[in-house]
Parts: C-alpha cells; structure tokens; sequence
C-alpha cells in the first residue's frame, strides 16, 4: 500500500491559520470527503476533507498550530490494490463476505490501536494513564480548564483538560472511551509533553456493544469483531457514530445546546476567546459545523447581553411587550422611514456601548452676538447668511486642538486610542425623514465664511435628501443644537466611535454679576457628552472650560 502525504490546501488570501480541532486519530480510517482537520483564521473556520480514502499513519500537527497552504497535515495509507489483496486473504474466514473494503482495514488497524486504546486487546478493564501528547516545544504549558473529574465516563474525542502557552490554547482529548479514575494534575500546573494527566479505566467491552445490528456469526472471533465495528462506524456519515454510545461526544449538537450544561464543542480559540471575555459557553448557540460554536457567535451572545436583548430589524430597541391599545380607543399604526429605524438602533448601540458623563455650562456669547451683527451687511454682499454655527464649529476645532484626548477614538480592544490629526466636525441637522449628521471636512483649515457656505449648501442637500454618503462620514466630533427650538438644555447621545458630542440649547438673557452690578447678558446654555471609558472627567470640565472661554471672548481664536 502506498503512502499519501496530506498537505493544507490553498487558503486563498489567509496566510497562517490555527488548527483548532483535529478530527482523526492515528489508525483511524477515513473515506473520501470525511472530515480530518478545523482550521481557523481571522474571518473563518474552515474543514479540511480526505482528498482519498485511507488509514491515518501519521500525524504532522498539532491543536494550536498555525499552518500555511502547503503545510503538511498527517500521511495516509492508501488502499490501492491492497483492498483485492486483503480480502483474498481473510476469504477462508468469510468466503461470502459482503463488503471487502471494510475487511481492508484488518492489517492496518491493530498497530496504532493496540497502544492507544487497550481495550481492544483485553476482555476486561483496564487502568492505563493518559499523557499529554507531543506539544512540539519542551517549553511548560499551563493547565487552565480541567474537563472531567474522577467517575466521570467519557468518549473517544471527550476533552478532557485545556492547556496554554504564550501562543495559544489546546484541549487534550480522550483516546479511548472509559470512566476517570484519579485526576493527576490540576488547574493552574506547568506541565510538558508526556506528562502523566489522569488515570482512566477503560472498557473493553463498549466497542462490541456499539454495533447491535451484527452478524451473530462474526461475534465468534472478538479481535475480527472489535475491528469490524470500528471499520463500519469510520464508513458512516461522521454525525452518526454519536447514538451509538452511550456518552454522546463532544460534537452533539444536543451538548452544545445553550443551558444545557453539558458538553460545548467549540475549538480552543474560541474557548480563549470566552474567557477573555467572561462568556458562559453553556449559555451561546452553537452556529458552526455540528453545532460547534465559533467566535461569531461568542461575539453575537456579548452584543444581545449588551443590549439587555437582542434588537429585532426595525429599531425596536427594548423588550417591552407589545400592547392591543385598540383595546382603550381609536389607534393608527404608521410605518417609521429606514432613516428613523436605523437612528433607533444607532442610538440604542451608543447608549448601551458608552458609559455617558455629561458636563453643563454656559457660555456668555453677548459680544460674538454683536460682532455677528456688524458682519450682517457683508455677508449680505456675499450673498450668505451668518449664523452662529460657524463660530461654534470653529470653537470646537480649536477645543480639540488644545485637548487632543477629544479627537480620537477607543479601539473595541480597549488597549489604546487612535488620536486623529484631522479635524472634521459633524453637524446634526433635522429632515422630515429623520436626523442626519453632515460633515464639515477639514474645518481647521477653512475660514468662517467658507465654512458658513459650506454648512448652508449641506444643510439644504440634508433636507432635500441629497447627500452623498462620503458628505456624512469620517467626523471626529458632532454638534446638536436645539437653538431655535428652545429648552435650557439636554444630554446628547455620543456618536461612537466618537468620544464626545456637544448639545446646545436657545441663548436667553440672563442677569449676570459683572464688576458689583447685575447686567444682562446673552447666556448660551451647552452640554458636552463624552465617554467615560475614554475620557475622565477632570478632562472633560477642562474641555467644556475652555470651550466656553472662546465663546466669550473669540479673540482667542486667532491666537
């Protein structure tokens, strides 16, 4: 028979991939197409499949591995002629032998098997010691999950510890089925390949028992049995093995059922990725092949426990149950536009994601009002309008000049911050079909008036629904001004990745102490709303401060 080097096949633009989870063992035989080996990369996981039919001789890898196209995976023994071969030699014990492929396996099998699983060899029980398999380093690992405990039963495939090292997680699995005797190690050891991990008693009798639908006449010689049924289950489907045990096996998809408590297949990455995060994985779907979890889910469980529920399409961003209210009197149920739907959500996602501080004051804005009016009539040649907005936008660029921690953003990692040498300040303007946020690109750079030109152009496309989507990305910062509506103030929701936003309110006159007298004074009341995760609030009083020291004097913008 001939010997066949498996190798990883392309993997299109990933470069290294880890290896999560390894589906065969040596001696193990495989059809065509049968699962061998999960990679796992940044986006995916992915099942390598048999190339051919065969006998696992070897195996190049290990759990936690990381792999290139190319890469070597496990040898196999090809049938080949060898099929005709064997099964001329058994003739004499089966002449009427319906499937001589299976019969194939009689040479190939008893190598491996009889060293990994002793039961095969013994009519009884046996005690053998499991070891942690080669890990390809001499390096300590550390045990960081312990699996089973003494009288548990498992399965071939059970895992049974994880253990770490600096580059990544692996689970030891089970390489034969039995009942745990006595636990050798324990959570928190350094160990290294060959380390002894348990003790186990193994049961000779459960392989024989798995295939009920036998022939009485092949019971009669227990080796050519034992090896028989092990051919026969290797040949089915790979889901189907499971019922005939009478432990299910990791892969179950009834083991991975969130509450269930039992078993969860999911690969040691994911099982990282758990920790790091404080997820139960009894709790998470498993969306993956066979019900295994994979990150995806684990990322989906923390946004819907994030958001206390998760948000149905449409915006509906609580779990309050619905109402019959046509019960009390008339009703008519309207359809929200897609722009109110996704600002529903948006918002919900801000306000669930950043912990809001906000910090209120006022800005005395009575010269820069007068200074707006004596530019009425230039602008009136210039064909605009002056507002105040201008003004306040170019405040806010200089605010974030000065305190640069306000113009940037948190990584999800919360590792570090990317602090931005830009300066594009959104504006909040509301449209019959919701609020939009155009962006005033570059505003540092932008002189008053261009940027007044620039606010009124978008401003009508944001009302006539012509903005472009590149018109509303990209801001740093948000203004949301609720001038000529009134009110004393509110607190914005914080656009992230954003770390802050402004709200401000109607100017109102107001009797201010000024050198021993009351005078009046045009008070503009403002509210900065920021992360509290990004940014503290020492910080956020200076910011708000400063702020409204320009406004109040704005020569201090040219300074």
């Amino acid at each position: 028979m001939a010997i066949e080097n498996i190798k990883v096949p392309d993997l299109g633009d990933a470069s290294e991939v880890e290896v999560i989870e390894l589906l065969v063992a040596v001696g193990d035989r495989v059809e065509e197409n049968d699962s061998l080996l999960v990679l796992e990369s940044d986006k995916a996981a992915m099942e390598i499949p048999a190339p051919m039919s065969g006998v696992v001789k070897s195996i190049a890898v290990n759990l936690g591995d990381q792999v290139s196209s190319g890469s070597e995976m496990m040898a196999l023994e090809i049938d080949g002629d060898g099929d005709s071969d064997t099964s001329d030699k058994d003739s004499a014990a089966e002449p009427e032998a319906k499937e001589p492929e299976p019969e194939a396996k009689s040479e190939p099998e008893p190598e491996p098997e009889s060293e990994s699983k002793p039961k095969k060899k013994s009519g009884g029980a046996e005690v053998t010691t499991v070891t942690v398999p080669d890990l390809g380093t001499d390096d300590e690992v550390e045990v960081i999950e312990i699996h089973v405990k003494a009288g548990d039963s498992v399965s071939v495939d059970d895992s049974l510890i994880t253990l770490e090292s600096d580059k990544a997680a692996m689970e030891v699995p089970a390489t034969a089925d039995g009942t745990v005797e006595e636990m050798l190690i324990k959570v928190g050891d350094k160990i290294k390949t060959g380390a002894d991990i348990l003790k186990m008693k193994v049961e000779a009798a459960d392989t024989s028992a798995a295939e009920p639908d036998s022939e009485p006449a092949a019971k009669s010689d227990s080796g050519s049995d034992s090896e028989s049924d092990s051919e026969s289950k290797s040949s089915d489907k790979p889901a189907e093995p499971a019922p005939q045990k009478s432990t299910p096996p990791a892969p179950s998809a009834e083991a991975s059922k969130p509450g269930s408590g039992g078993k969860v297949y999911a690969g040691p990455a994911v099982r990282k990725l758990a920790r790091e995060l404080g997820v139960d994985l009894t709790q998470v779907n498993g969306t993956g092949a066979k019900s295994r979890v994979v990150k995806e889910d684990i990322h989906e469980f923390v946004k819907s426990r994030l958001s206390g529920a998760a948000a149905p399409a449409g915006g509906a961003v609580s779990a309050v149950p619905d109402i019959d209210f046509s019960q009390f009197g008339e009703i008519e149920q309207v359809d929200r536009s897609k722009l109110e739907r996704i600002t529903a959500t948006n918002m919900q996602r801000n306000w669930n994601a950043v912990p809001h501080v906000a910090q209120f004051n006022e800005a005395d804005v009575t010269d820069l009002e007068d200074f707006r009016g004596e530019l009425k009539a230039e602008a009136e040649k210039r064909g605009t309008k002056l507002t105040f907005m201008p003004f306040l936008l170019k405040a806010c660029v200089r605010a974030l000049q000065e305190f640069p921690q306000f113009n940037a953003s948190l990584h999800s990692s919360g590792q570090y911050v990317i602090r931005k040498k830009y300066f594009h300040i959104g504006v909040a303007v509301a449209t019959p079909a919701g609020l939009v946020v155009p962006v005033i690109r570059d505003a540092d750079k932008k002189s008053i008036w261009q940027i007044s030109e620039e606010l009124l152009e978008l401003t009508k496309k944001a009302k006539e629904r012509k903005l472009k989507p590149d018109e509303m990305q990209g801001a740093c910062f948000t203004i949301s001004s609720l001038g000529p509506i009134g009110g004393t103030g509110f607190i914005p929701i914080v656009n992230a990745p954003e770390i802050a936003i402004l709200g401000v309110a109607k100017t109102a006159i107001k009797p201010v102490y000024i050198d021993g007298e009351f005078k009046p004074r045009k008070m503009l009341p403002i509210t900065l709303s920021y992360d509290h995760k990004a940014v503290n609030g020492v910080d956020g009083g200076m910011f708000a401060d400063y702020l409204v020291r320009l406004l109040g004097d704005i020569r201090h913008l040219v300074m």
